[in-house]
């Protein structure tokens, strides 16, 4: 669903700009752009969302927007400490959006593969059994929430599936740019080039998809009286 007010447009360009320059720097290894790059990406995401959206506060964009503010989170909060706590400050942040993203799909689950053509649960289901059986011997303290962000993430890709195409394709690669993060958190010798550039190309293409998704379950026409205010 591209945004069909010019507002919108322009916003929405205005993120994939910032993207382009945000994966840019990580090209080009250019760490001291990498941060501040990042923290602009959200905001200018629901910028777009909250100009394209009928109505705002409905469900389901005022989810979308809360899933965007706790990623905004995500991204933000490791810049102020580092090590075990800054990788928390991270899952914690995404682990509420995944939460979020878990009850913005809810509605949809019906039309997900969840209750509807089980046997495409297999690759949801392998990818993170996957990340955990090769994450889990390395990750120490951190296992208690690296388990349950994996459970939690796991769970929104699959609902996702219930809201459309752009909707599925995004939670599909959430759960990518994020497995990616953890095997080069917990796997020793895990290294893929240009990992950095990779993880945030599959984040902010999966945000946007999501975004998108969601929008146009939103405003189209039968969501009126079922979107609430």
């Amino acid at each position: 669903m591209i945004p069909r007010r010019p507002l919108a447009r322009v916003l929405l360009a205005a993120f994939l700009l910032l993207t382009a320059v945000h994966l840019a720097v990580q090209l080009l290894g250019a760490g001291a752009w990498d941060r501040p790059t990042q923290v602009l990406l959200m905001p200018a995401l629901a910028l777009a969302v909250l100009a394209a959206a009928d109505r705002p506060r409905s469900r389901p964009v005022a989810p979308l927007l809360a899933a965007l503010f706790f990623s905004w989170l995500g991204d933000s909060l490791p810049a102020l400490t580092a090590g075990d706590t800054a990788f928390l400050l991270m899952v914690g942040g995404f682990l509420a959006a995944q939460l979020v993203y878990v009850l913005a799909f809810w509605p949809y689950r019906d039309q997900s593969v969840l209750l509807r053509r089980r046997w495409l649960l297999a690759p949801y289901l392998g990818a993170v059994a996957a990340l955990v059986w090769l994450c889990a011997p390395h990750a120490g303290g951190l296992l208690v929430p690296v388990l349950v962000y994996g459970l939690v993430l796991g769970l929104a890709a699959v609902l996702a599936t219930g809201a459309g195409a752009w909707t599925a394709a995004g939670g599909a690669l959430f759960l990518a740019s994020d497995g990616l993060i953890a095997l080069r958190a917990f796997v020793p010798g895990f290294a893929l080039p240009l990992d950095g550039f990779w993880v945030m190309a599959a984040y902010c293409a999966a945000q946007a998809l999501l975004a998108l998704g969601l929008l146009g379950r939103a405003n189209a026409p039968s969501a009126g009286a079922a979107g609430g205010g």
